[in-house]
């Protein structure tokens, strides 16, 4: 995969791939962080691929300006753990600390911004592993271990061996819709696969899901705008 620009101010990055199985061009934007990718079939020159791109400039545009612009984390923002909004501030001590509705963050920022992200993983695992003991205990099945990531295309997986993998994101995300994912994912120690049976478990062990999966669709790629290094 190569990286072009569209022509213009500001530049726009294009990332051009070829697939020798694809049947025509696409154009796709990330709806996680933004990035353009042009796909290419066999027999396409890189000069039709980007005339192609140019076409659909405004397009791209367009849909960029509705992206999340990525933000980083620190003082005097607000942030959403586990449903519960709390307000960034500077401190001066060594080590993170929460009262009342406040993080705060030891010096200096870097430092801080450091803290807290392991903080978030913290809660994180927290109340991943709360919900999945929860929902293997109600499907009578356990699991062998919890992964925490920071995956991009997936919220969480469960494999043949049992073991659940998690991004820690979730936890900016409002509770309920954590307790889904795990639902999801122990779902999957009893059926390995998206059947009726496999929905009809998850709702046995969550309830109605549906407000829960919406949420993640529209609102979940937001959860990565937040960074925490630089």
């Amino acid at each position: 995969m190569s990286v072009r620009t569209f022509p213009g101010n500001p530049e726009i990055p294009l990332k051009l791939r070829k697939n020798a199985r694809a049947r025509r061009m696409t154009l796709r934007i990330s709806r996680v962080d933004g990035a353009v990718t042009l796909t290419v079939p066999r027999g396409v020159s890189e000069r039709e691929a980007l005339e192609f791109a140019a076409e659909k400039r405004d397009w791209v545009i367009g849909n960029l300006s509705q992206h999340a612009k990525p933000q980083l984390v620190g003082p005097d923002d607000s942030i959403d753990v586990g449903g519960r909004s709390f307000q960034i501030v500077q401190g001066d001590a060594k080590r993170l600390s929460v009262q009342d509705g406040h993080i705060i963050l030891p010096a200096p920022i870097e430092k801080g911004r450091v803290h807290l992200m392991a903080w978030l993983k913290e809660r994180a695992r927290i109340e991943l592993t709360r919900a999945s003991d929860h929902y293997a205990e109600r499907l009578g099945r356990g699991y062998s271990r919890i992964t925490l990531r920071d995956t991009r295309s997936r919220w969480g997986s469960c494999s043949s061996a049992g073991a659940l993998m998690y991004s820690w994101r979730l936890i900016l995300a409002p509770k309920n819709v954590l307790d889904y994912v795990a639902a999801h994912e122990v779902a999957h120690l009893q059926e390995m696969n998206h059947s009726a049976d496999f929905w009809r478990v998850v709702d046995r062990l969550y309830g109605p899901h549906q407000e829960a999966r919406t949420w993640l669709r529209h609102e979940g790629p937001k959860l990565h705008r937040f960074r925490f290094d630089t």
